[in-house]
């Protein structure tokens, strides 16, 4: 129990230093991509800066590691977001800020720190919903863009996602196998839960 208390210590000591490095920093310097390079890049680089966005494809994988063929659990959350940036590009701009988006970290570390995992239908439509939020807030980046850098965004966007997502569900998986008795789900989720409310707070505060 000891070593656990210590762990998501940690955790907390690592994201209070993170989150405010992560705001610092831009994929592309706050400018709007103008060629399909530059589209690739920052679809590349968001989701990587941005540690909500990382946090959230991280821990997707991870809890979808629970699951048989869980693979696909995360890539509905790529198709989501995907889907949404697309939608904002040509117009659908609800406004939801980043309170949405560190509410999403904040439900998926409650989860993932449950006693009992939730079914998969349940997951999925967490995917799926937070997906879509996530989505419309990386589509900031590219709102104005011209259609080639658009196409290219989206690409990076998808890939980047598809690779980090799963590679945390196939690592998720094989520490299961070989290190059954490390928490890694609940240590996942406590990240995840901690970073989504220090992004609430910080939503709150303007």
């Amino acid at each position: 129990m000891r070593r656990k208390v210590e762990l998501l210590f940690g955790f907390a000591l690592l994201l209070a230093v993170a989150i405010p490095l992560a705001h610092a920093h831009h994929a592309m310097d706050y400018a709007l991509p103008a060629t399909a390079l530059e589209g690739l890049l920052s679809g590349l680089g968001h989701p990587i800066i941005g540690i909500d966005h990382l946090l959230f494809v991280v821990g997707a994988g991870v809890l979808a590691a629970h699951f048989e063929r869980g693979f696909l659990l995360p890539l509905v959350f790529v198709a989501a977001s995907a889907f949404a940036a697309a939608a904002r590009y040509v117009g659908a701009d609800v406004a939801l800020g980043e309170l949405p988006i560190a509410g999403s970290l904040v439900v998926l570390g409650a989860m993932m720190l449950a006693a009992q995992t939730p079914g998969a239908g349940v997951v999925a439509v967490l995917f799926l919903a937070a997906g879509a939020i996530h989505g419309h807030a990386l589509a900031e980046a590219i709102v104005g863009a011209e259609r080639t850098p658009l196409a290219a965004y989206l690409a990076g966007l998808t890939v980047i996602q598809c690779v980090i997502g799963l590679a945390a569900w196939r690592a998720a998986a094989w520490a299961a196998d070989r290190y059954p008795q490390v928490p890694m789900r609940q240590l996942t989720g406590a990240a995840a839960g901690i970073a989504g409310l220090v992004f609430s707070g910080l939503a709150v505060m303007g």
